[in-house]
């Protein structure tokens, strides 16, 4: 038996990752890391364009209805660009739907999703680790307190809400109550945000009964995403620090001759290897109901951190002073890797919610 991506799946990553770098260069996403809303709007309306909003989206409601791997093909590639757009947060809005909505909001808002009319930000921090100042509680249908770390409001129509309590909610991006604060973090390709409620209107997802478990089904998703997004962006800073070493001169050699630089490319490629089989492992895993799929995605997550920061750290250290300019830009990718560590639960927290999930706590 082979285990290999499809050829279906191999060209539409590669339609993905040519359509970036004609289209979002790193000049490109200087310019929307600084607010160039045109460029931005034109990079998303293309992404769209290729269906990548459409994944998630069962064919009976006018998505491709492909699954979580395909989806982790997806982010792979927006991760290697760097690409300044927040795939990931609609992504889980339409799994979310797709998996725990009744029959009328999927009928409502699943075809939207596939023609792009309705966009979902992700409010999920207060479930994976909130701080003291932050928490989400529900009152008869309305929500009170405050999320950090909100995903893909730019945009939005709708957001997704877990509560303390469990479970998640929709709110409309307009609603009553609802105030949002954008927040400075060191990831410029995408947008974070508080959200603070007082008595805002939400409507719960899917029906009565256990609504954790939706809630868990996401967040599982979003580990296995975040971890391709992290593979993407180490895979590229490995190249990058590859191409250097052969251009970059010391001695009257290029540095690549020298041992130790060829050490560390090895251990970076030894490194990111493993890993890309245990990311599409852990995507496979989901699609397939495997019984030990939470487990593989926390161990996606929590090992991409680790090896995401290892490669960030060599590749910049083969780059020397280089490597902290912005002419070279290596910093954005360095960003985007360590912003994805922290994101629903850093690998400490995860590791600790794997161990539970083997019986150790």
């Amino acid at each position: 038996m082979e285990f290999a991506l499809s050829e279906d799946q191999t060209l539409f990553q590669a339609s993905i990752s040519g359509f970036l770098a004609g289209q979002a260069p790193l000049d490109t996403v200087r310019d929307i890391a600084g607010g160039d809303a045109a460029a931005a709007a034109a990079l998303r309306q293309g992404l769209a364009e290729l269906g990548i909003d459409q994944i998630l989206v069962p064919e009976a409601y006018g998505g491709l209805g492909l699954g979580l791997l395909d989806a982790a093909l997806v982010a792979e590639a927006l991760g290697g660009a760097v690409a300044p757009v927040d795939y990931i947060a609609n992504a889980l809005g339409a799994l979310a739907v797709s998996a725990a909505g009744t029959p009328a909001q999927k009928a409502r808002l699943l075809p939207a999703l596939a023609a792009g009319k309705v966009r979902i930000g992700v409010a999920l921090a207060e479930a994976t680790g909130a701080r003291a100042d932050a928490g989400v509680q529900v009152d008869q249908g309305r929500l009170q307190g405050r999320s950090l770390f909100v995903q893909g409001l730019e945009g939005a129509t709708h957001i997704l809400v877990a509560a303390g309590s469990g479970g998640l909610y929709l709110v409309e991006s307009g609603a009553r109550g609802l105030e949002q604060t954008n927040l400075s973090t060191i990831d410029r390709t995408r947008q974070q945000a508080g959200l603070t409620y007082a008595a805002t209107p939400a409507e719960p997802l899917g029906e009565d009964g256990d609504r954790n478990a939706a809630l868990e089904q996401v967040i599982q998703a979003g580990h296995v995403l975040l971890a391709a997004d992290t593979l993407g962006a180490a895979q590229v800073m490995l190249d990058k620090a590859v191409a250097y070493a052969g251009e970059r001169k010391q001695f009257s050699r290029v540095i690549g001759s020298f041992q130790a630089v060829k050490h560390l490319c090895a251990d970076m490629a030894a490194e990111i290897e493993p890993a890309r089989a245990l990311v599409w492992h852990a995507a496979y895993g989901f699609d397939s109901g495997l019984e030990d799929a939470p487990l593989l995605a926390c161990l996606a997550k929590s090992h991409l951190s680790e090896i995401g920061t290892f490669v960030a750290r060599t590749a910049t250290e083969i780059h020397g002073g280089m490597g902290f300019t912005d002419l070279v830009g290596l910093h954005y990718w360095f960003k985007r890797i360590g912003t994805n560590r922290q994101l629903l639960g850093g690998p400490e927290r995860v590791r600790e919610k794997a161990a539970r999930l083997q019986g150790w706590g």
